[in-house]
């Protein structure tokens, strides 16, 4: 369970956006603010900031498409698709302006959230993740570099390769889940068993290992949305927080390619930071919302 600031579980709901059906987590009162999760996690990801936030903001925290209790269509999971969602949404439950805060799969969707959107996002916070067509790609080679920083990233080209992956990780998905979200932490012992349950509960339902492998199979098509975005900078402030011992500071550094004015921000921790160091990413983030709504 999701609860405010108050103790009180957050509202829950569903709508009809962009073709798709999102179901989403809201609370709070005053500016928004949407948090988007990453794979293989789902909204639940963001359950001990959202009491750190509702004081002050209007939260919103979606399932993405084809992820947690959203729909799972055909298709649409290309970054750009995806962030038309959020929009939609965040239209869809009167919020004409709005900061995002995102995380994995979800800063680059947050990226392009704030590049196609631009009227209506107020600032982005990109937590822990490489864009495509920016060097993402290159940490999938097989190099000591990548081996020995922990940075090879092996799944991207297991998941591209259809049909095999699904015949591989069927009956699996907890033993897939509980590995990759504890490997890429510094303090392991975060991805509790509720976390672990709620994210192999969503992920196990039909249609849910296909649409994370969909997202990772779109990086080809995420590459040249990125490319093309960049030419013209975000004028949006952006906050880049990384872990330590995982993306770190190359947040900041790509960030620097795609807008004008970036702060960046490194914790002791790996790459799941609102569950690893929720207190310590309050406490960057929230001052940096204040300056800026």
């Amino acid at each position: 369970m999701i609860v405010d600031h108050h103790g009180n579980p957050v509202r829950t709901g569903r709508a009809t956006v962009n073709g798709t059906s999102l179901h989403y987590r809201t609370a709070g009162s005053g500016p928004a603010v949407v948090l988007l999760h990453g794979v293989p996690k789902t909204g639940y990801h963001w359950r001990h900031l959202v009491p750190k936030l509702t004081g002050q903001y209007t939260v919103v925290v979606p399932d993405l498409r084809g992820l947690g209790d959203s729909a799972r269509p055909a298709d649409g999971y290309d970054s750009a698709t995806m962030s038309d969602d959020i929009a939609a949404l965040m239209a869809h439950l009167g919020h004409a302006s709005y900061s995002v805060m995102g995380e994995d799969w979800g800063a680059v969707i947050g990226y392009q959230l704030a590049a196609r959107h631009r009227d209506h996002v107020n600032a982005l916070v990109f937590c822990e993740a490489l864009f495509p067509g920016f060097g993402f790609e290159d940490h999938t080679a097989l190099t000591h570099e990548n081996v020995s920083s922990g940075m090879h990233l092996w799944h991207l080209g297991f998941y591209f390769q259809p049909d095999v992956p699904e015949m591989l990780i069927a009956g699996h998905e907890r033993e897939l889940i509980t590995y990759m979200i504890k490997y890429e932490r510094s303090h392991p012992d975060t991805a509790t068993p509720d976390a672990v349950d709620e994210y192999v509960r969503c992920y196990s339902m039909p249609g849910g290992i296909r649409a994370m492998l969909a997202i990772y199979r779109a990086m080809l098509v995420d590459a040249e949305q990125n490319r093309q975005a960049s030419q013209r900078k975000l004028d949006v402030p952006v906050l880049a927080l990384g872990g330590s011992a995982f993306i770190g500071d190359r947040n900041e550094t790509q960030m620097r390619l795609m807008a004008h004015d970036v702060t960046g921000h490194v914790f002791s921790a790996g790459h799941d930071l609102a569950e690893e160091v929720p207190d310590e990413v309050a406490d960057v983030v929230l001052p940096f919302l204040a300056e800026r709504l």
